[in-house]
């Protein structure tokens, strides 16, 4: 079902604050599960209030202040039962309305990157951690998660439930750790931040094909952990990898935000000091010693193109050899799905589509969208109309994002043309 402009637009608002609300909560009441119920209930009130009065001007404030009003009143309820059990209040740390007047004057602050640590601590599973991430600082629903990690629904949701029991049974500390604990939660919160940019440069699912401030947060997210592990090369390499990919955002749409692929974008265009600033954290990355890993790698390849004048002048081979590194270090058939790119770009669409071809029998990619349409734009090359418009047909019925289902119906649509002259 549509929903109403109104609540459309209340949607893509909860979307754009709802980790910073999620965040701050967790932080006042330290259970990341009632902080996700109280923030949730918050959007309940705006639903009712602002369709009678409106959209005030700066709804993500608004939201706020009604979800630390909620708080605190609970809050100020728990302390009044805690009152009335001596014994229990020997060993709790009751909140006082110092305490409270406290909580509602602080800035947001880190309190993402608390959060992040927090549901990637290792009592959680990898899976666990990464889903739960991904519901709370992305904003995505169990259906759009399940997606992305190739199970069912119900699997996500149940996964997502016991992760945030664990969190409050174990007394997770809301916290940025230190020493050996951070290195341990490292690769992990990367992943996290990694995803949660990947969703605002391509969004999953609704009528945007981009979430900018969700790219904004991963990358500045980025930046605060590069200066808390400095001496961590594949922290620098994440940030080189959203600094330069991020580079080109503003290329990425046209004014109608349409999508424009990379080979269609205006370089010229390209944010300089992002690149600049993304090479020398990869230029950090490679001073530190280690061998690349898969964030560097990736920045390795983005650097490639930010320094080609265009896409013919690309060094492709280079992108093709770093892709076959790639793989080594993070085994994925969409690893190698890019890499069938590369290969095509630096040999010929004919060596290209044999890569894809032997993926097509892969279970994981049975429904992802991308499958097809690389294949597709390889068809294409060869001239093979037909069969293109037919990979880019179903391309666009696997999609969720309405933009990308549009780009890829005209694609489809040109190969019509194709076949006719």
């Amino acid at each position: 079902m549509t929903l109403p402009l109104a609540n459309r637009t209340i949607e893509a608002i909860w979307r754009i604050e709802s980790p910073k609300l999620i965040a701050r909560l967790t932080g006042m009441v330290r259970d990341v599960g009632l902080a996700e119920d109280l923030a949730q209930d918050a959007l309940v009130i705006a639903l009712e209030k602002w369709e009678q009065v409106g959209i005030p001007e700066n709804p993500g404030a608004w939201l706020m202040t009604t979800a630390k009003r909620r708080a605190i009143d609970l809050l100020r309820r728990m302390k009044v039962r805690e009152q009335k059990y001596v014994e229990i209040a020997k060993n709790t740390d009751l909140f006082t309305s110092e305490d409270i007047n406290d909580v509602l004057d602080e800035e947001i602050g880190d309190d993402l990157l608390r959060l992040i640590f927090m549901t990637c601590h290792p009592v959680l599973s990898q899976d666990a951690r990464v889903a739960l991430t991904l519901r709370l600082l992305c904003g995505l629903t169990t259906e759009e998660i399940a997606r992305s990690f190739l199970v069912s629904e119900s699997t996500i949701a149940q996964r997502i439930v016991r992760a945030k029991r664990t969190l409050n049974e174990k007394k997770v500390p809301f916290e940025v750790p230190v020493g050996e604990e951070l290195i341990k939660r490292l690769s992990t919160v990367l992943e996290v931040i990694y995803l949660m940019f990947n969703e605002g440069y391509s969004a999953t699912s609704g009528n945007q094909w981009i979430r900018p401030l969700l790219c904004q947060e991963a990358l500045r997210l980025g930046r605060v952990l590069a200066e808390i592990a400095p001496n961590e090369p594949e922290v620098h390499g994440l940030v080189a990898l959203m600094e330069i990919q991020f580079s080109r955002f503003k290329t990425r749409v046209n004014s109608k935000g349409e999508p424009v692929l990379l080979k269609d974008q205006n370089r010229a265009k390209w944010d300089q000091l992002l690149i600049r600033r993304g090479l020398a954290a990869l230029e950090r990355s490679r001073k530190l010693g280690r061998s690349l890993g898969p964030y560097s790698l990736q920045a390795s390849i983005s650097a490639c193109h930010a320094i080609a004048p265009s896409t013919e002048e690309t060094d492709w081979p280079k992108i093709a050899a770093l892709y076959e590194a790639l793989s080594r270090v993070m085994p994925s058939p969409i690893v190698e799905l890019n890499r069938a790119v590369a290969i095509s770009m630096a040999f010929g669409p004919a060596f290209g589509i044999q890569v894809v071809d032997e993926l097509n029998s892969d279970p994981s990619l049975k429904n992802y969208h991308l499958l097809p349409s690389v294949r597709g734009d390889l068809l294409v090359k060869l001239g093979r109309y037909a069969e293109a418009r037919s990979e880019f047909e179903r391309a666009a019925s696997l999609t969720q994002n309405e933009r990308e289902r549009i780009l890829l119906l005209n694609r489809a649509m040109e190969c019509e043309k194709g076949t006719s002259r």
